[in-house]
C-alpha cells in the first residue's frame, strides 16, 4: 500500500471524521463512526432502503489493510473512499485503548417508527430511559441474537450512534431495524395497535417470567420495555404496559444487570413464539 496517505491527525478529512465523536456533529451530518473489523465488515454489507451504501469512508493502517484485505476490497467495491492512514490518525479517531486499525464513517441507518409498525413485528425491544451507551449496544446485540424484529430507543434514551453503543452492539446495529427518539407513550400505543402485547421488565414486577411461560401467555407478538439499570422504569411507564414482569432470582444474587435481564426476557419470548401454537411456529397457521 505504500506510505500512509493521511499522515497527520490535522488533515481536514481526519478532523471531519474526529468530530463525529460528538453527538451534535453526528446529528448535524447524519454520520457516525464504526470501529474495528467486525463493525466495518457489517457496515460494508449494509445498504439503505434505496440501496445506498452505509459505509462512506474507511480509514485503515497498512497493517490492518493487509490483515483484512477482504474488508478493504469490499469497501472499495461498494464505493467507499479508502484512506491509507498512519497509526497516529487511527489513534486520533479511535475510542479504544488498543485500536484495531480500521475506522469507518457511516451514514445514519435508523428506520422510521411507522415503517417498523407496518411490518407487524413479533418481537421488539424498547429501550426507555436507558442512558448507558454500553448497555444500549449490548441490549441491541441481545435482541439481534434472539431474533427480534426491531429495537426502539425512546427520546429519553442514549444516542444510538454513541461510539460505545456502536462498539457494544458488535455489528448488530447493522442487522435489524432501529427507531430512535420515539416518545415512550407513542411507542407503546403504536406497538399495541400493531398487535403486540407490551411487557415492562422490572425487578419489582407483580408477574413472574416463569409463571408467564407456564401459563402459555408469551407465544404471541411481544414488545419488552427495558429501563435504566440504576433506577428501573418510572411508574408512569410501567402503567402503560399490559403487565410488569420480573425475572425470578432463584439464587442469592441481589439482581441482574440490564443486558442480562434483557437477554433472559427476549429469549423466553423467542422460545415461546417458536413453540407449537406460537406466532412463529409452523403450526400456528
Amino acid at each position: 500500500m505504500g506510505t500512509p496517505e493521511l499522515i497527520s491527525p490535522r488533515s481536514p478529512r481526519v478532523v471531519a471524521a474526529r468530530r463525529l465523536a460528538k453527538r451534535s456533529f453526528r446529528g448535524k451530518e447524519r454520520r457516525f463512526l464504526a470501529e474495528g473489523p467486525q463493525a466495518v465488515r457489517e457496515a460494508v454489507a449494509h445498504r439503505g432502503p434505496d440501496g445506498t451504501p452505509t459505509l462512506l469512508e474507511l480509514f485503515t493502517t497498512t497493517e490492518a489493510a493487509a490483515r483484512h484485505t477482504d474488508i478493504v476490497d469490499a469497501a472499495r467495491a461498494a464505493g467507499a473512499r479508502v484512506h491509507h492512514a498512519s497509526d497516529a490518525v487511527i489513534a486520533e479517531l479511535s475510542q479504544t485503548v488498543t485500536p484495531q486499525g480500521l475506522v469507518g464513517v457511516c451514514g445514519f441507518l435508523d428506520s422510521p417508527f411507522e415503517e417498523i409498525l407496518q411490518a407487524r413485528p413479533k418481537l421488539v425491544a424498547v429501550l426507555a430511559h436507558v442512558r448507558d451507551p454500553g448497555n444500549a449496544g449490548t441490549v441491541l446485540r441481545c435482541a439481534d441474537a434472539a431474533g427480534a424484529d426491531a429495537v426502539i430507543l425512546t427520546d429519553a434514551s442514549v444516542d444510538l450512534y454513541n461510539p460505545k453503543s456502536v462498539r457494544a452492539s458488535v455489528g448488530s446495529l447493522f442487522h435489524l431495524p432501529v427507531a430512535v427518539g420515539v416518545p415512550v407513550q407513542r411507542a407503546v400505543a403504536g406497538l399495541k395497535d400493531a398487535g403486540a402485547r407490551v411487557l415492562a421488565a422490572d425487578g419489582a414486577g407483580l408477574d413472574d417470567l416463569d409463571a408467564e411461560l407456564d401459563a402459555g401467555s408469551m407465544g404471541g407478538p411481544t414488545a419488552w420495555i427495558f429501563g435504566n439499570e440504576a433506577w428501573g422504569l418510572p411508574e408512569e411507564t410501567r402503567a402503560l404496559a399490559d403487565a410488569v414482569v420480573r425475572v425470578p432470582i432463584h439464587g442469592r444474587a441481589e439482581s441482574l444487570n440490564l443486558a442480562t435481564a434483557a437477554a433472559v426476557c427476549l429469549y423466553a419470548s423467542a422460545r415461546a413464539q417458536r413453540a407449537p401454537g406460537g406466532c412463529r411456529s409452523v403450526t400456528s397457521g
